[in-house]
């Protein structure tokens, strides 16, 4: 997920048909007996929250790591942040590293992200770190043993990534702007983009072979857009395993449009999908009073099935879990929340607010909502 700052500057996604509309009774009974292989969420700023003094506490009330609380409730996967060289206490490698030796005990399998940035990347920015090169020869040796060397530290400490995107939410390119997708006057420089991706999968290879190769894009609901991106990919020959996705209701559509979406992706270019970033409001209340990207003003697609409430937030999660199922052939491989453990404490920059403090799986104390039942195997 971006920043707040270019999360406003998104246009909102369109209703559609209920979720139920394209899941009929025979199907919802086939979902309920099918394994997602993929159930985690992206923990990148636990480190800093439970510096900040932070704790969470189960359903039960007890007091326990938030890794932990979402593996006893099924989470098989952690996925980690990586920028190059943040702000102090932000998500470097060492706090990545740190982070993977706590998902592995806690039985989880990792999903390694990095931003191939200082700080936050997104469809609205890519900027290129401030110690590399910046012409296109140069960023593309660079990414590539940037990458090579990422992978094999994580392997190196016994904790071995088991995918890896090659960017985050790279739907406008990455490494701006030798490798900006499309320019101001209308130039789309598809050829540079993509040999700066093949260069950074060619890395993760040698890093690690059996890595499995994620490219991730925010355009969940948006099958046209998400056409437009890997008929592209596909054309310029960019190896890849997976097929990544943000979904945002309010920003990317319905539930019955991911779902047309994730099916069409599978049909078309023979790739399981997976859900990268997802998250939905539990309340529109701000838990630190700073702001909040997502507030009353909001649409959300589905909320008359879904409304901002612990109850609905946990049925949300439950039609995506139905949704992800329904994929053909067991190829909607699952979903990882996005940092649902961001509770007020940590902002999304040095002295900001913490702006998604409402999409979170703990409430404002700390505290395990239903919605973290999604988790489980079955």
């Amino acid at each position: 997920m971006s920043s707040s700052l270019s999360r406003r500057s998104l246009l909102a996604g369109a209703g559609g048909l209920a979720v139920s509309a394209l899941l009929p009774k025979q199907a919802l009974a086939h979902a309920a007996k099918t394994t997602l292989s993929v159930r985690g969420a992206d923990l990148s700023f636990l480190p800093q929250l439970e510096e900040a003094g932070v704790r969470y506490r189960d359903l039960a009330g007890r007091v326990r790591p938030a890794e932990q609380i979402l593996a006893n409730a099924g989470a098989n996967y952690m996925r980690l942040r990586v920028w190059v060289d943040p702000p102090d206490g932000y998500s470097d490698q060492a706090r990545a590293l740190g982070l993977a030796k706590r998902a592995k005990r806690a039985g989880m399998k990792i999903l390694l992200d990095p931003h191939y940035s200082d700080f936050w990347a997104d469809p609205g920015k890519q900027p290129i770190p401030a110690s590399w090169p910046t012409d296109l020869p140069g960023l593309i040796a660079k990414i590539r043993s940037y990458t090579r060397e990422l992978v094999r530290d994580f392997a190196r400490q016994g904790t071995p990534v088991d995918m890896i995107q090659i960017g985050n939410e790279i739907t406008s390119g990455i490494l701006w702007p030798a490798g900006q997708l499309y320019l101001p006057d209308g130039t789309q420089q598809w050829q540079a983009f993509t040999d700066l991706l093949k260069s950074g999968i060619k890395g993760a290879r040698e890093g690690q072979c059996d890595a499995k190769i994620v490219l991730h894009i925010d355009r969940g609901g948006k099958m046209g857009d998400t056409q437009w991106f890997f008929d592209n990919i596909t054309t310029y020959g960019v190896p890849f395993d997976i097929i990544g996705q943000s979904y945002y209701p309010m920003w990317h559509g319905s539930l019955a449009e991911l779902q047309a979406n994730l099916v069409d992706s599978v049909a078309r270019y023979d790739k399981p999908v997976l859900l990268a970033e997802v998250s939905y409001p539990w309340t529109f209340e701000d838990g630190d009073g700073r702001g909040n990207i997502v507030g009353a003003d909001t649409v959300l697609p589905d909320a008359d099935r879904f409304p901002a409430t612990p109850a609905g937030q946990a049925g949300f999660y439950e039609a995506v879990r139905d949704v992800l199922k329904q994929v053909p052939d067991g190829r909607g491989l699952g979903f990882l929340a996005w940092e649902p453990e961001w509770i007020p404490g940590v902002g999304w920059q040095p002295g900001a607010e913490a702006s998604n403090d409402n999409l979170t799986q703990f409430d404002f104390t700390g505290r395990a909502l239903p919605s973290i039942k999604a988790y489980r195997r079955l």
